[in-house]
């Protein structure tokens, strides 16, 4: 399939804003009695009866000979992004408190960073925060940025100082914003606004940021980005109704023409892109990334199927997942007749593509060489996700987010308070032969 397409006027805003000591959060939200206070302020923001299925059915981390997790301390953070330092120590977002949090591998110790301004907004609006923090990385000035799509904001976080600064995300007016993920790239911070349609680049500089907002080619959801080799920006844009397309964008140009621009907003989008229709298949591409040979990765979250895309011929090839097993699903009711796994990120890694598959409670490394998938399951399950009802072990721990560092793969479990790493250094207890006569396990 090949597809290339160019149009849309482009439209870029710049302004330069402080990073903020002081700044109001204020969210709408439901509004608390004053006798579910405790609850809703004091507490975790759920009732007992849904605790289980928000805050985790497990007491105690499991393991398995490739997968070890570990129970974080306070009770129902629901974690969610996580990132790594380049000496190993993990950092994490937790949803329902705020927070980020780090984790020490060597001495498998936690230490969570109350954030003030979150408890002090708690506080005066008198109801539970509570925000899906998607994205995360780490800066080498020593500093974890991370996405808050319930306030429209980003988050910028010093370990040295152990203090927290935030700017507002840029939203327009009617139309609704979500930050998203978040990648560090030199000195800037690239976000992309998932429901406004736009991928936002912040230029980071001291205290101060300026920012570009580069609107998508299609009304419809704006996900995940990856960069290139020759800096261009590699992202999706689509709706609702499976239709589509890849996008690719000339960041460096861009970057050479606003330098000399006097006007900003007299650039144009269709000198800076082309677009490619997505293939059969695929309806809710999430996850992008750069593989082996610069060809673009995608994975599916409506099905089993991931795809890659050659540069070079345009041309899409889809891949599939194995079926879940029918520990992550149950199927108590009898309905399920075709299981799927969700594939929601991917990510490149040496010679292998990494990927959560959120219904199947496993993370996929794919060898696009070899063409293997290797799926490694994820200890703890929690029934309250799937069709479990009378099975002991069943569901899944909603594995939202990932990172990798060197042969680990660390991850997130949003509904067991646990963070885990897969350890993809320890050999498998099997080997793989192939040729064109036979298949030899």
């Amino acid at each position: 399939m090949k597809t290339r397409n160019k149009g849309i006027i482009f439209f870029a805003l710049v302004a330069g804003i402080m990073l903020a000591s002081g700044i109001t959060i204020a969210i709408p939200g439901k509004e608390a009695e004053d006798n579910d206070l405790e609850v809703f302020v004091a507490g975790d923001g759920y009732t007992d009866d849904e605790r289980p299925q928000f805050c985790g059915t497990n007491d105690k981390a499991k393991s398995t000979d490739f997968v070890t997790e570990f129970k974080i301390p306070t009770a129902c953070t629901q974690p969610l992004a996580i990132t790594t330092e380049p000496n190993g120590t993990v950092w994490f977002a937790q949803t329902n408190t705020g927070n980020i949090a780090k984790f020490d591998p060597l001495t498998e110790k936690f230490t969570e960073y109350t954030n003030p301004r979150w408890v002090a907004a708690e506080s005066q609006l008198k109801y539970k925060l509570r925000s899906m923090m998607w994205g995360m990385d780490y800066s080498p000035d020593g500093a974890i940025w991370y996405t808050d799509e319930a306030t429209d904001s980003i988050w910028r976080f010093s370990i040295a100082d152990e203090t927290y600064n935030t700017i507002n995300f840029p939203i327009s007016e009617d139309i609704s914003s979500l930050p998203q993920k978040l990648v560090i790239d030199g000195s800037n911070v690239i976000v992309n606004d998932f429901t406004g349609g736009k991928l936002t680049i912040f230029s980071y500089s001291q205290d101060s940021l300026s920012y570009a907002s580069i609107p998508s080619a299609l009304d419809g959801f704006t996900s995940d980005f990856a960069i290139d080799s020759e800096n261009n920006i590699w992202y999706t844009n689509w709706n609702s109704d499976g239709t589509g397309i890849l996008i690719k964008f000339n960041y460096k140009e861009w970057e050479s023409q606003l330098s000399i621009s006097s006007q900003a907003d007299s650039l144009f989008l269709q000198d800076f892109i082309q677009f490619f229709q997505f293939p059969s298949g695929m309806t809710a591409p999430n996850g992008v990334s750069v593989g082996p040979n610069q060809n673009i990765w995608i994975v599916d979250t409506t099905s089993s199927y991931f795809f890659s895309f050659d540069p070079v011929t345009e041309e899409f090839t889809k891949y599939v997942t194995s079926v879940p097993t029918i520990d992550s699903y149950g199927n108590a009711s009898g309905f399920i007749k075709s299981p799927i796994s969700r594939p929601y990120w991917i990510e490149h890694s040496g010679d292998n593509l990494v990927m959560n598959e959120q219904t199947a409670n496993r993370i996929g490394v794919f060898n696009p060489s070899t063409e293997t998938l290797v799926e490694y399951t994820i200890p703890s399950r929690n029934p309250n996700w799937s069709d479990c009802e009378g099975i002991e072990y069943c569901g899944v721990a909603q594995v939202f987010d990932f990172a990798i560092d060197g042969k680990k793969i660390w991850f997130t479990e949003w509904v067991e308070n646990n963070i885990g790493v897969v350890d993809t250094s320890i050999p498998l207890p099997f080997s793989i032969d192939i040729d064109t006569q036979s298949i030899t396990l």
